[in-house]
């Protein structure tokens, strides 16, 4: 009978399987293979590809530029969050129009924020007219260093309130009757969370963190349309790299970097999993 049931479930998850085969799996190890020939000659060429992209000026600022993106971004995102939505779930009166107001962001098209990004951010933009009558220096947003922070502020304030929506699901799923049990032994709020409400986070953990990592790839539409294909270098990410890459049909290279891209990327989230796997262990 169990195995029965277990070809059962096989045929239920067939069909996606099938769907992830075609168009990712099989188009993946397409790029893995002619990561290691010429894209024009076709000849096997070994690690030559790999050496190239490694050696280049333009991958090195790229993949720093983004691997600093999401050492900045996620755990900001994480931690605001959660904050957020601890607070909310002791506001249930006012939880479902605050949580609203938080995803309203998120249902905003790109092309309107774009529009916004260049009202508050241009040289002569709002931002700058604040800071003139504060008397405070004008900054010249988009073409320097704080580009990156406006890179940073656009994904957050995009983001935000997807996760709080992930972590309200994940702190009213905690019975209540856990914490009444531990108020009664004398726990305080700071012991309810760390020993109760953390612990009982971790799947969320996960999903959050994952999906953040996903989603701070999105936010390339916006500095593309605003900066185009060679914005201030301080925000030049891979995706523009990638961008200019398969303009110029530099196969190669891009095949290369996308198998090192899509492997850390993987180390990554099974290294999320593993950590979280030993969490529910423990």
């Amino acid at each position: 009978m169990k195995k029965h049931n277990s070809y059962k479930g096989l045929l239920f998850i067939l069909p996606s399987f099938a769907g992830v085969l075609v168009f990712w799996l099989v188009p993946y190890g397409d790029v893995i293979r002619r990561s290691f020939y010429s894209a024009v000659s076709e000849e096997f060429t070994g690690i030559k590809n790999y050496k190239t992209i490694f050696e280049n000026q333009a991958f090195r600022l790229a993949g720093a530029n983004t691997l600093r993106f999401f050492a900045v971004c996620i755990p900001i995102l994480v931690l605001l969050s959660l904050t957020i939505a601890v607070l909310l779930t002791r506001q249930k009166k006012y939880m479902q129009g605050i949580k609203t107001m938080f995803l309203l962001p998120m249902a905003i098209p790109v092309a309107s924020v774009v529009l916004l990004w260049r009202l508050l951010f241009h040289g002569h933009g709002l931002l700058n007219h604040l800071l003139d009558v504060l008397s405070i220096p004008t900054v010249d947003w988009m073409n320097t260093g704080a580009s990156f922070y406006v890179l940073v502020v656009s994904y957050l304030w995009r983001n935000l309130g997807y996760d709080i929506v992930l972590w309200v699901a994940g702190l009213t799923a905690i019975p209540d009757a856990l914490y009444e049990a531990a108020r009664v032994d004398g726990a305080g709020e700071w012991k309810c969370f760390t020993r109760i409400t953390l612990p009982n986070l971790m799947p969320s953990l996960f999903t959050i963190v994952v999906l953040s990592l996903l989603n701070g790839f999105k936010v390339f539409r916006e500095a593309y349309l605003v900066a185009g294909d060679y914005p201030q270098e301080k925000m030049y990410l891979l995706q523009h790299l990638f961008n200019n890459w398969y303009r110029d049909l530099a196969l190669d290279k891009m095949s290369a970097a996308a198998v090192v891209t899509g492997g850390l990327i993987l180390v990554l989230i099974l290294g999320l999993q593993r950590a979280w796997a030993k969490e529910e262990k423990v």
